[in-house]
């Protein structure tokens, strides 16, 4: 009788620290959120935290919810709010009814915050901001008590009420947590945890003129929600004492456990919300949306799906060093999930004009054509054929040079899904401009007839000129310049690239491609995997965003 082998499955360490938590009982159900400060948009980092947190929580049948940190307004918009809650969805993050705004919990923090001053462990200070730093200390040498540390109860709750009642200007007075100006963990030195801003806010309107400091807020959002498993980046591991002093002060029963993993880091891309901005402002890029940003919502317009993105996620893994994964390896990942999922089409960006001389000059038919030859499930379609085609300019030559094995004169190629057609000369304009092809076909050579006759080495792909639908292309290069590096050391300026845009207006498609909707993707034979545009394209004017071409010299690792 055989054995029954046990299958090892490799956890990483969140799951292992989730597992020992509901092991030992100190967690019942898990509860994980994703929680982003509406002040841009979301990038491809930021998809490596909420597939990790929805999926966490899919795993051990727990809640995902999806929290905005609206808690300061200065930089906060609806548009923004918006624009997050649809690349949630998109990536397939199920929230349900768990859609939460921090700005709602506003009432409950100030009672927290009166909750401190009542234990002792808040007071009003009357710093400015520049003293507040000053007194902070540095990494050697331990901060210095504010003078105003020592105030009564009384005195500070009477403060802190007229700071509510927007008694004071913006930065006359903040509440500070009373913890350690000598603890060796800055974050831990008395820090701010309100301010005063007389500032309307996005979701309250001007109902509040004061506004909790991320620090204090999170962690009570996160309380308050039920959260068990607070997962965040690791910028915010020497924020966790302070995470922990907020939920412990404040005497929550079941307290969330703050864990950090490492960001998700591409090369040679801007994710940075100031230089997107910049980019956006100066009209370098058309909009947040630019297929040429890393934006979650860039991404969905190049055409990039949420099954790429989850497996690009998934090779980079999670753990708690910071790494850089190439923008090669989203290429293919882009490239796996598309390969058996498209209809492949054949068009052309560069065209010329074939003539076929001895092909009857009224006559059209109609050829037999897989969609895609790797998944036959797709099945067949019909493929106009006539006397006059477009080819790719790049599939002709007057002189070529050795091992060029498509159209020159006196060669024979294969046009795709068609006949062999032999080059018999050619017309040019006065600027030395190839403008007509003129070749003869051979009527026996039918693709799919069995002709064993003779071979050809090379074969074309073409369209048929009285039935090609005008399209207009969109191709992209990296909009940095790789070799330089993103940022330009000496003035901190971006390296861009002049050439990351390439527009092709004079482009033709076959005729199946009418009626293609914005989001559609296609294999445009030769030169790649494109997506109909949302923002530009028309039913009577499609414009197709190249996603990414069709090889790389990229390896999955083993």
């Amino acid at each position: 009788m055989e054995q029954e082998r046990e299958e090892k499955v490799s956890k990483n360490f969140i799951e292992q620290i989730i597992e020992k938590d509901l092991a030992e009982g100190t967690c019942k159900a898990v509860c994980t959120r994703f929680p982003p400060e509406p002040n841009g948009y979301l990038h491809i980092g930021h998809a490596k935290s909420i597939l990790l947190n929805y999926g966490l929580a899919q795993k051990y049948g727990g809640k995902f919810n999806l929290r905005f940190d609206d808690t300061n307004p200065t930089k906060e918009k609806t548009e923004f709010v918006e624009s997050i809650i649809a690349d949630v969805k998109w990536l397939g993050a199920d929230f349900e009814d768990r859609l939460f705004f921090a700005s709602n919990y506003f009432e409950q923090m100030y009672e927290a915050a009166v909750k401190l001053i009542k234990k002792g462990k808040a007071f009003v200070c009357d710093l400015s901001p520049e003293e507040i730093r000053s007194y902070r200390g540095t990494l050697t040498e331990p901060g210095k008590e504010s003078p105003y540390r020592d105030r009564t109860v009384e005195e500070n709750l009477q403060l802190f009420e007229n700071m509510k009642n927007g008694m004071y200007a913006d930065g006359e007075k903040v509440l500070r947590a009373k913890i350690d100006m000598a603890s060796p963990n800055m974050n831990m030195r008395d820090p701010v945890i309100y301010r005063v801003a007389h500032i309307s806010h996005h979701n309250t309107g001007d109902e509040w003129c004061i506004y909790p400091m991320y620090d204090f807020a999170h962690p009570i959002e996160d309380a308050i929600e039920g959260v068990t498993h607070s997962i965040c980046t690791l910028e915010f591991e020497d924020h966790r004492p302070l995470y922990d002093w907020v939920v412990r002060e404040l005497e929550y029963e079941q307290p969330p456990k703050q864990i950090e993993f490492a960001k998700l880091y591409l090369n040679n891309v801007v994710t940075g919300k100031r230089y997107i901005k910049q980019l956006v402002e100066k009209e370098i890029v058309d909009g947040w949306d630019d297929p040429r940003l890393v934006s979650i919502s860039a991404l969905r317009r190049r055409g990039f799906t949420p099954e790429s993105i989850k497996r690009f996620v998934e090779l980079c893994g999670v753990s708690k060093s910071d790494s850089v994964a190439d923008y090669a390896m989203l290429e293919y990942c882009i490239r796996d999930d598309l390969k058996l999922k498209c209809a492949r089409m054949m068009a052309v960006l560069d065209p010329v004009k074939l003539i076929i001389d001895n092909y009857p000059e009224d006559q059209m038919e109609e050829l037999d054509v897989e969609r895609n030859l790797e998944n036959p499930e797709l099945g067949m379609k019909k493929v106009p054929f006539g006397r006059e085609l477009y080819i790719d300019r790049e599939d002709f030559m007057e002189n070529p040079p050795k091992k060029y094995f498509r159209l020159f004169p006196g060669n024979e190629v294969r046009l795709m899904g068609a006949y062999f057609v032999r080059c018999t000369g050619f017309e040019k304009d006065a600027d030395g401009n190839v403008t007509e092809i003129h070749c003869t076909y051979d009527p026996e050579t039918k693709c799919g007839s069995g002709f064993t006759g003779r071979k050809v080495k090379g074969t074309i792909h073409w369209v048929a000129a009285k039935t090609a639908v005008q399209v207009e292309a969109r191709l992209y290069e990296n909009i940095i310049d790789e070799e330089k590096g993103v940022y330009n050391k000496e003035d901190g300026s971006m390296n861009l690239n002049p050439n990351s845009l390439t527009v092709l207006k004079n482009c033709f498609v076959e005729p199946a491609i009418l009626g293609a909707e914005p989001y559609d993707k296609f294999q445009f034979v030769r030169q790649g995997f494109f997506c109909v545009d949302v923002k530009d394209s028309r039913p009577d004017a499609l414009v197709f965003n190249r996603i990414v071409s069709l090889k790389s010299s990229f390896k999955l690792p083993k």
